[in-house]
């Protein structure tokens, strides 16, 4: 086994555990969180390739649909049954092994968690546990830059020979890209730019990767900047910085999940910025919410008290209820949050939540 990058050596016993039961299945489904980002959908395109190789049956079926975004990375686009299609159902049951990548909360996955009763589990993820999480081979490591990181990993004890397929190496390149900011968010180690080095050398351009995660934009992105920027929000005495999308612009430009990813960046970048929020109402009438740290504050913490969850410096939540009703808790909450990391008053665990 080539191991130019050693594997830490925490990691061998779990990514054991997890090889053994992926070379031993033949119908296998992978799935990732609602709303799958670059790392969930770039560690699944990864994946399927790798395991098509190995004359495997793969399936990808997502709660929600495998983003446009990123279907360039699929070898195989026919490989994605999105929900609600029948090839979803069907891969489902016939499943011998649920593969769960890049989270390892049942509820983050929807209705695919039902598809773990029965039947083995390997849950290869770089958040921090989370109560009531899977069952089986759990491959859980926060210290990971990404998920994608630990699928190197996985790969690497795989022994997979080179030349790795094209879509494996572009899959995990936008997964740690796309997670750690561009190299830039606090999750950047010297580890997750080695493997980046190490993926290049195998095939990755990282010019047309830039191009395709990056450079290239639908002009209603543009469009919901600008509403974005217009409702764009700073507390005058606590460094927090929200923006709240409108339902009714979301719905008038057709926006999707994808279409708001780094939008809470501009909030984020105002000078002085602790903690910046995204809020969103859907059209079910609930509240989806985006929470990014600068600072002290671990926005994970926070999101957890609203039914969420993530990293400390990134984390998400949904709340059953519109923004009206949402927004003023959470930011009293995060106000709370920010003024403990400050020490100016005593850290408060607990958010009392309104009723009704």
């Amino acid at each position: 086994m080539s191991n130019a990058i050693p594997i830490p050596p925490e990691r061998i016993e779990p990514l054991t555990r997890a090889l053994h039961l992926l070379q031993s299945a033949q119908r296998i489904v992978l799935t990732t969180h609602v709303h799958a980002d670059g790392d969930g959908a770039g560690c699944e395109a990864a994946v399927a390739a790798w395991l098509a190789g190995h004359g495997k049956s793969v399936v990808i079926v997502n709660p929600t649909p495998y983003p446009a975004l990123f279907r360039y990375l699929l070898q195989d686009p026919g490989c994605v049954a999105d929900p609600g299609e029948t090839g979803a159902a069907a891969a489902l049951r016939a499943a011998d092994l649920l593969v769960v990548l890049d989270t390892g909360e049942p509820k983050r996955i929807g209705r695919v968690a039902r598809a773990r009763r029965g039947r083995p589990v390997v849950v290869i993820d770089h958040h921090p546990p989370g109560a009531g999480g899977f069952e089986g081979a759990l491959v859980q490591d926060p210290g990971a830059c990404a998920t994608g990181e630990l699928i190197y990993d996985l790969l690497l004890l795989a022994g997979e020979p080179e030349p790795w397929p094209r879509s494996v190496v572009d899959g995990l390149y936008a997964a740690i890209v796309t997670d750690t900011g561009s190299f830039r968010f606090a999750n950047t180690t010297p580890r997750a730019h080695a493997i980046a080095g190490e993926l290049m050398r195998r095939g990755v351009d990282p010019e047309e990767a830039y191009r395709r995660l990056f450079g290239t934009v639908p002009m209603r992105r543009i469009q919901l900047l600008r509403r974005a920027l217009d409702n764009l929000e700073l507390d005058p005495d606590v460094p927090v910085a929200w923006i709240t999308i409108p339902r009714d612009a979301a719905e008038e430009l057709g926006i999707t999940s994808e279409d708001l990813d780094g939008i809470i960046e501009y909030a984020r970048s105002i000078e002085g910025t602790e903690v910046a929020l995204l809020f969103r109402e859907t059209s079910d009438g609930a509240t989806k919410i985006s929470f990014r740290s600068n600072g002290d504050v671990d926005v994970n913490v926070l999101a957890r008290h609203f039914g969420g969850g993530g990293h400390v410096k990134a984390a998400g939540a949904l709340v059953g209820a519109p923004v009206a009703n949402v927004r003023a808790e959470v930011l009293e909450a995060t106000r709370a949050a920010v003024r403990a990391a400050r020490a100016e008053v005593p850290a408060d665990t607990t958010v009392q939540r309104r009723r009704g």
